[in-house]
């Protein structure tokens, strides 16, 4: 008498399993994994599809040709820790008080009250990983560690931070390597670094091949002293400077390879970009910005305005440009919206571009303008849309005829001025040749206006304003 009720019972729970598998994948389905991949002062024309005229870059090119490639997008600072810190927390650098390039005397860090993309993910089940250059302070309470990443392996700041520096001999200690929290080496020469960090990003796809995973992989390179192993040297057209780039393009065929290996192609969104633009005063060992003005330390395009391409089969549109303005401040609230993550309770300045990714139709971006600031918080510019108006100040530049130099070395920067504000319209001059601010006085005044906003909010050096909303970093003493 009591089979009918066991087997009804049993084929109600038969009945259920396909739920529960279902109810078991689906948030997998809807939870991408995150894959970053941020290089070091590599110019906006140092990918072949951007316009590399001697730089075989042919995965980026296939990411870019399965992809979205971005033209029109933007670093929030021209310099090493700011560029970062605007990444991984998507506020602009100068709210979450980090500045220029940490080194090794830096008693401070980024403070460990502040939410990163990983902190954003991870309590969604999300393996976590940081590979590559740091550079958000070295101390321990500073790591990725301490910053929501399972694992860490890498630089703790940058690769000429040693005391091989060519300008600096005697004032670096030897250069750490890192694994989580320990120094496990130091480094006396640096040829293997791209294919160490290579190796390791191979290894965490396939350990977390099963579960949801970010990934942040952040190349030294191809940020001078360049090394490049020996597979690589040679190869280039570019001399030593296009043998580092090839190395960082095979890197990012073996991840996308990886991908497809394990059936995760259309379960990743992957991102690649470059903290700043090329560091021009090393010449031969520099990259290329153009058609863009300037480069890394300023806040002309030529410094903020990278490469950029993002990659997701079946999710994003292939082969597609992707022109509105966007910003590494913009990723994390994108990521969060991909996720079903959190975002901080404490304000940020990013904006979700989901709908740029995506390429929907009639989409614009989200901001009314973006504020470019650099040194020690001095608000340079102000992108609005194709206006873009720099204010008063100073900034460095290589003038024709300053030298060229293919041995490692810097050429000396000469300092100029911005004496009033200028306005360039970059779409129809994106190398920043024409000011036509006396053409577009209402344009001037609207871009003033926002300008003022910016300082009471963030504050401004060059104008003695303080800003009201800036929180403060993590430091030693605390």
């Amino acid at each position: 008498m009591a089979i009918r009720p066991i087997l009804s019972h049993l084929l109600s729970i038969w009945c259920l399993l396909p739920v529960v598998s279902q109810a078991r994948e689906q948030p997998r389905e809807e939870r991408p994994n995150i894959i970053i991949i941020f290089t070091d002062d590599q110019g906006y024309q140092d990918v072949g599809a951007f316009g590399s005229p001697d730089i075989q870059t042919p995965h980026l090119d296939r990411m870019a040709a399965e992809g979205v490639r971005f033209t029109n997008f933007h670093v929030a600072q021209a310099v090493c820790s700011a560029s970062r810190a605007a990444l991984l927390t998507g506020s602009y650098p100068n709210r979450v008080g980090i500045h220029g390039a940490l080194d090794h005397t830096a008693k401070h860090g980024l403070n460990p009250n502040e939410i990163t993309i990983a902190e954003v993910v991870k309590p969604l089940g999300y393996r976590t990983a940081a590979i590559g250059k740091w550079h958000l302070g070295h101390h321990p309470q500073f790591l990725p560690t301490r910053q929501g990443f399972d694992e860490f392996f890498g630089l703790p700041y940058s690769n000429d931070m040693w005391p091989h520096h060519p300008e600096n001999k005697n004032y670096y200690p030897p250069l750490p390597l890192y694994e989580n929290e320990r120094v496990i080496d130091t480094l006396e020469e640096q040829h293997m670094l791209t294919t160490w960090y290579t190796e390791r990003a191979l290894d965490f796809i396939e350990r977390n091949q099963d579960h949801p995973f970010f990934l942040y992989v952040a190349h030294s390179m191809p940020h001078v002293p360049l090394f490049v192993s020996d597979k690589f040297s040679g190869k280039s057209e570019r001399g030593l400077y296009g043998d580092v780039i090839m190395e960082i393009d095979w890197s990012v065929g073996e991840i996308l390879n990886a991908l497809r290996k394990y059936g995760l192609d259309d379960r990743t969104l992957v991102i690649f970009a470059s903290d700043n633009g090329p560091w021009l005063s090393y010449s031969g060992h520099s990259g290329e910005a153009l058609p863009l003005r300037e480069g890394k330390g300023t806040s002309w395009e030529g410094g903020i305005r990278v490469p950029c391409i993002m990659r997701w089969p079946e999710h994003i549109p292939a082969g597609k440009t992707q022109t509105e303005p966007a910003m590494t401040i913009d990723l994390l609230p994108t990521i969060a919206r991909l996720t079903g993550g959190k975002l901080p309770e404490h304000p940020i300045d990013g904006l979700d571009i989901w709908p740029l990714i995506r390429m929907a139709e009639g989409a614009t971006s989200p901001h009314e303008a973006f504020y470019i600031y650099y040194n020690r918080n001095e608000l340079q510019a102000v992108l609005m849309g194709d206006w873009k108006l720099y204010l008063p100040h100073t900034y460095r530049t290589i003038k024709a005829g300053q030298g060229y130099r293919d041995d490692g070395t810097p050429i000396k920067y000469e300092m100029t001025k911005v004496e009033t504000p200028e306005l360039y319209h970059l779409a129809t001059d994106i190398s920043e040749t024409t000011d036509v601010a006396g053409d577009h006085p209402e344009v001037v005044a609207k871009i003033l206006g926002l300008a003022q906003q910016a300082r009471e909010d963030l504050g401004d050096a060059l104008t003695g304003v303080p800003g009201k909303n800036l929180r403060q970093p993590g430091r030693l003493d605390e």
